[in-house]
């Protein structure tokens, strides 16, 4: 587990009053506990470490002392207990995983992610004339690289932030790493993760939202798309509306293909809750297991595995398509949409602006 953050330092003292009539100052403020440590990784038994807990705020200062017909200060209020670490766990069982690519977005507030790790998507399509608008699920949203919507919180965390400004137009961020090879090897296993935590809204608040991590296989980045959905999409989490749950997905084959992928719906796990899902970190995961006969995608949720495809579920030709081959990770939060509109659509009036998904880590690691 993270280390309980340190104390917070005490409040100085008010000052004296003036020599007669003079009142004492009023203390000063406690200082806020230390922030919790981060959770720690996994040990060989892939159990999980918690975030540490926030130290105690520090004690109000003592009041000043009066002046002679004065009266003495108040004392201070003391100092707020500190957040807790980064993080419900830390990453899940990896043992014999290599990690092969990771990003901790440390930098300072305010700042833009590391462009030799990330490429920007910008617009409402890809930079291809045959592209699909609306990134082909009608969202609404126009994605940008203002670090408005895009943005390190000097805390270790990537922020993506939709925003509408007052004629009512919505801007967010969707990014794609620059590696586009991240593949499992023949015979072994890969582990893609992420710890995120989803926008703080609520189905009163947050319809339309629709923060999502996720892998393209690396045929598309050549044509947009274009090409979509037989070279393959793995959804590793996917939430919508505030709602406070995942969804997970394996995208094949061709549009209205009919059984058992029936795109544009893909072969999902349906809904399943995540707590606290806005206002704590999880990690999302999934594990391409080609090292068995019947070859797998695990989906876990803090090293929970609470969705299995197996390979036997559709056609040798539909899964190689799909998953043997490399791929590249997107991150983004869109608003309104086809997903979002099944379940009651948005946005509306009433939904915020300006809730960011964070995002702690983005690993990738293989095996065998």
């Amino acid at each position: 587990s993270g280390g309980t953050g340190g104390t917070g330092g005490a409040g100085g003292a008010g000052g004296r009053g003036g020599l007669l009539f003079g009142n004492g100052g009023t203390g000063g403020s406690g200082g806020v506990g230390g922030t919790g440590g981060l959770a720690g990784p996994a040990d060989g038994s892939g159990a999980v470490g918690a975030g540490g807990k926030g130290g105690t705020g520090g004690l109000g200062g003592a009041g000043g002392a009066a002046g002679l017909f004065g009266t003495a200060g108040p004392a201070g209020v003391s100092g707020n207990t500190g957040a807790t670490g980064g993080g419900t766990g830390g990453g899940t069982g990896t043992a014999g995983f290599t990690e092969i690519f990771r990003d901790d977005f440390t930098g300072a507030a305010g700042s833009t992610v590391n462009r030799s790790n990330w490429i920007y998507d910008l617009g409402t399509q890809y930079g291809f004339g045959n592209s699909a608008p609306q990134w082909g699920t009608w969202e609404i949203e126009t994605m940008t690289d203002s670090t408005q919507n895009v943005y390190l919180d000097g805390n270790g965390h990537l922020a993506i932030s939709p925003i509408r400004d007052p004629a009512g137009h919505w801007t967010s961020g969707r990014i794609e790493t620059v590696r586009t090879d991240f593949a499992a090897p023949t015979g072994g296993v890969m582990r893609i993760e992420a710890s995120i935590q989803q926008p703080n809204v609520n189905p009163t608040n947050g319809q339309g939202y629709w923060p999502a991590f996720w892998a393209l296989g690396e045929a598309a980045r050549p044509v947009g798309a274009t090409n979509w959905p037989s070279i393959g999409e793995i959804d590793i989490m996917e939430a919508i509306n505030g709602r406070g749950s995942v969804w997970s997905t394996l995208h094949g084959n061709i549009w209205a293909g009919g059984p058992p992928f029936n795109e544009p719906t893909g072969i999902s796990s349906g809904e399943h809750a995540v707590p606290n899902a806005g206002t704590s970190f999880h990690t999302y995961a999934v594990e391409l297991d080609r090292s068995t006969s019947v070859e797998q995608l695990r989906y876990y949720l803090d090293g929970n595995n609470y969705f299995t495809i197996n390979s036997s579920q559709v056609s040798a030709t539909d899964w190689n398509n799909a998953t043997h081959h490399g791929f590249f990770l997107i991150l983004d939060v869109a608003m309104g949409g086809s997903f979002p509109n099944a379940f009651g659509g948005g946005p509306t009036g009433a939904t915020v602006s300006g809730q960011p998904m964070l995002v702690d880590y983005v690993s990738v690691s293989t095996k065998g």
